[in-house]
C-alpha cells in the first residue's frame, strides 16, 4: 500500500527522481548506507531507456577509438562485478567480429583493439581474445558474406537478457534497506527557496492524488530521470537558472526481434552496416534474435518513442546483407522498440561520437546547492554511478561517507546454477510442473523463484501455463502485483516478464491475464478494460511497426 501520509510526515535525506537503472543503483547505494531515502518514478521502474537498450553488459569496445579509456576499464570492472553479484540475470556472452577490407575498421585495428580490450581487463574471469584468419572464419561462419572477407575475432562481454529485471531487483533491494520507491508519481512542482529544493510537489498518477515529499535540512535531490533531465529541471518556475541551459542531446536507438532463420549465428555477431559503416548487433536472445541499434539525433516526444519503418527496413536489409541467407523481410518482425540515450548536449558532433561518459552535474553553478543531476550514464556502469552519486550527496551534505557495499553484496535473485536449492525445488514440484518450467522460473527470477512456487501451495490453479506455447504459469502474473510493485499489463507483460515480445504483442494473452487478476488481485472487471485499451494502445504507439497497423486497418 502507498502510504502517502506517512510519506508527507517523513524528512528524506536523499530524493531521486527518476527510477531507471541509474536511480534504482542510486536508491539501493543510499539505502544500504543508512541515508533516509525516496525515489521517485513517473511511470513504471525501467520504463523508458533502461528497458530499450541492446541488453548488453559490456566495456564498450568501440569507446577505444575515442581514447574513452577510463570509461572502457571502468565498464570491465564493472561487468565483473554483475558477473558475480548477479550470475542469475548477467551472462557471459561470446562475439563475433567479421572484418572486411573494405569497412573502416581494418583487421590490424581490430587486432590492436581485442589485445588493448584484454589489457585493460587484465583482472577479469572470462576467457582472452582470439583471431580468425580468413579460411578459419569462413568454416566457422560458413552463411556470412565473404565479399572482402579479411577474417574475424572473438571475445567475450556479458548479456542482460532481462534488463528490466537487473533495474526490478535494485528497486526490490532498495526497498528491502529502507527507502520507499514509488513508481507511478510524477514530481508536478520543484520549488526553489534560499537556493535549495526544500521540497517537491508530486501526484500520484494511479489516483490523482497530491502530496509532498520534504527534505531535510541538508538533504540532496538527485535527478536521475534519463532523457527526461531537461524536462525535470524546468519544474522550478522559473525561479533559478537550472532550466536555461540544455543538458541533454538524446539520440535514439531502435531494434526489432525476429524469430530464429536461415544461417543464424549461434554467437552475437558485431559487424559494420555494409551501407554506412555504422556498427550494429546481432544477438541470439531468448529463443529469438535482437539486431539493433540506430543512431539517430532526437528532439520528439519521450513519451512516445518508436522505431520507423525506415529504421526497421535499414535493420533488415544490414542484417541481409551480412547473411544473405537470412532473407529477412517485414513480415518476419515480432517486435520493435525504440529509446533515446540521455547523452550529452554536444551540437554538430555525430551521434557515434559524443561521449559515453557519464557526468554528476553540480546545479550550484546554477543557484540551487542542493541538486545533482546525471548526465548520460550507461547499463553497464549503473552500480559505480550509484556509488559516485551517493559519495557526492554525503560529500554536499557535509558528512563522511560510509562505505559502498553494493560492488559486494549480490542482488536480491543472485543464485548459481549448482545451487541446492533449484534440484530441491524440482524434486519439490516436479509432479506439478515440467523440470523445464521451473529452470526457467529460476533464470527469470534466480533465488526469487521459491516464492513464485510458493503461490502453487497455496493454490494448484496458479501452476497452469499462460499458453502452452510459453513456459510462463499464472502464477507470475500473481506475483508481479502482489511482490514487484506492477499496476498495469504493461508493467506485467513487458518489463516483469516478457510476454508482449515473445508473439502477437502479448495481446491473445490479455484475456487469461485479466482473469488471473481479477480472481486473485481484486481487479474489477472496469479496472481490467481500461487497463487491456490502455496496454493496446501502449503497442501501438511504441512497439507495433507502423506498416503492421496500415496493413490490419485495411
Amino acid at each position: 500500500m502507498r502510504n502517502f501520509n506517512q510519506i508527507q510526515s517523513t524528512n528524506y535525506d536523499l530524493i531521486i527522481i527518476g527510477g531507471g537503472i541509474n536511480g534504482a543503483g542510486v536508491a539501493r547505494d543510499a539505502a544500504l548506507r543508512g541515508l533516509k531515502t525516496i525515489l521517485i518514478e513517473k511511470g513504471d521502474f525501467a520504463g523508458g531507456t533502461s528497458s530499450w537498450s541492446t541488453r548488453l553488459i559490456h566495456g564498450g569496445l568501440r569507446y577505444l577509438e575515442y581514447f574513452e579509456f577510463p570509461l572502457v576499464r571502468e565498464s570491465l570492472q564493472e561487468r565483473e562485478i554483475l558477473l558475480r553479484t548477479a550470475p542469475h540475470l548477467v551472462h557471459p556472452l561470446l562475439l563475433t567480429i567479421p572484418i572486411y577490407r573494405d569497412r573502416s575498421r581494418p583487421y590490424w585495428k581490430i587486432w590492436a583493439g581485442m589485445i588493448l580490450y584484454d589489457i585493460l581487463s587484465f583482472d577479469k574471469t572470462l576467457p582472452l581474445h582470439r583471431m580468425l584468419p580468413k579460411v578459419q572464419f569462413e568454416q566457422l561462419f560458413r552463411h556470412v558474406d565473404r565479399d572482402d572477407l579479411a577474417g574475424g575475432a572473438q571475445y567475450y562481454d556479458g548479456q542482460v537478457a532481462l534488463a528490466e529485471r537487473l533495474c526490478l531487483e535494485n528497486i526490490l533491494a532498495a526497498q528491502e534497506a529502507g527507502a520507499t520507491v514509488l513508481n507511478y508519481v510524477e514530481v508536478t512542482q520543484l520549488p526553489i527557496e534560499d537556493n535549495r529544493i526544500n521540497q517537491l510537489i508530486c501526484q500520484d498518477k494511479l489516483t490523482g492524488e497530491e502530496f509532498i515529499v520534504t527534505s531535510n535540512q541538508n538533504a540532496v535531490v538527485i535527478n536521475t530521470s534519463g532523457p527526461w533531465v531537461d524536462r525535470v529541471c524546468q519544474l522550478d518556475n522559473g525561479k533559478s537558472a537550472i532550466a536555461l541551459t540544455r543538458k541533454i542531446g538524446g539520440t535514439k536507438g531502435s531494434h526489432i526481434i525476429v524469430p530464429p532463420f536461415p544461417g543464424a549465428p549461434e554467437t552475437t555477431l558485431y559487424v559494420e552496416a555494409k551501407s554506412d559503416g555504422r556498427p550494429f548487433f546481432i544477438v541470439p536472445w531468448l529463443g529469438m534474435y535482437l539486431i539493433g541499434t540506430t543512431d539517430i539525433p532526437f528532439t520528439g516526444d519521450l513519451d512516445r518513442i518508436k522505431a520507423e519503418d525506415e529504421e526497421i527496413d535499414y535493420l533488415i536489409q544490414e542484417t541481409n546483407n551480412i547473411i544473405p541467407t537470412a532473407n529477412l523481410a517485414r513480415k518476419d518482425i515480432k517486435f520493435t522498440y525504440s529509446g533515446v540515450r540521455p547523452l550529452p548536449n554536444q551540437e554538430g558532433k555525430k551521434p557515434g561520437s559524443i561521449t559515453r561518459k557519464h557526468i554528476l552535474f553540480d546545479h550550484t553553478k546554477e543557484g540551487v546547492n542542493n541538486l545533482i543531476s546525471l548526465i548520460g550514464g550507461k547499463l553497464t556502469t549503473y552500480r559505480h554511478v550509484g556509488e559516485e552519486m551517493v559519495d557526492a550527496a554525503f560529500k554536499k551534505m557535509k558528512q563522511p561517507a560510509k562505505p559502498c557495499q553494493t560492488d559486494k553484496i549480490p542482488l536480491p535473485g543472485c543464485i548459481f546454477p549448482n545451487d541446492p536449492r533449484i534440484s530441491e525445488a524440482i524434486q519439490d514440484y516436479r509432479y506439478i510442473l515440467p523440470v523445464n518450467t521451473i529452470n526457467y522460473l529460476f533464470s527469470v527470477y534466480g533465488a526469487k523463484a521459491i516464492e513464485v512456487l510458493a503461490l502453487i501451495d497455496q493454490d494448484s490453479e496458479l501452476a497452469q501455463p499462460l499458453t502452452p506455447e510459453l513456459p510462463d504459469i499464472k502464477a507470475q502474473i500473481v506475483y508481479a502485483v502482489r511482490a514487484e510493485l506492477a499496476h498495469t499489463l504493461v508493467d506485467i507483460a513487458r518489463r516483469r516478464t516478457t510476454l508482449a515480445m515473445t508473439g502477437n504483442y502479448g495481446l491473445n494473452l490479455l484475456p487469461v491475464m485479466t482473469e488471473i487478476l481479477k480472481k486473485y488481485c481484486g481487479w474489477s472487471q472496469t479496472k481490467c478494460d481500461r487497463s487491456c485499451q490502455a496496454y493496446r494502445t501502449y503497442m501501438e504507439e511504441n512497439c507495433i511497426p507502423d506498416f503492421e497497423l496500415s496493413l490490419a486497418m485495411k
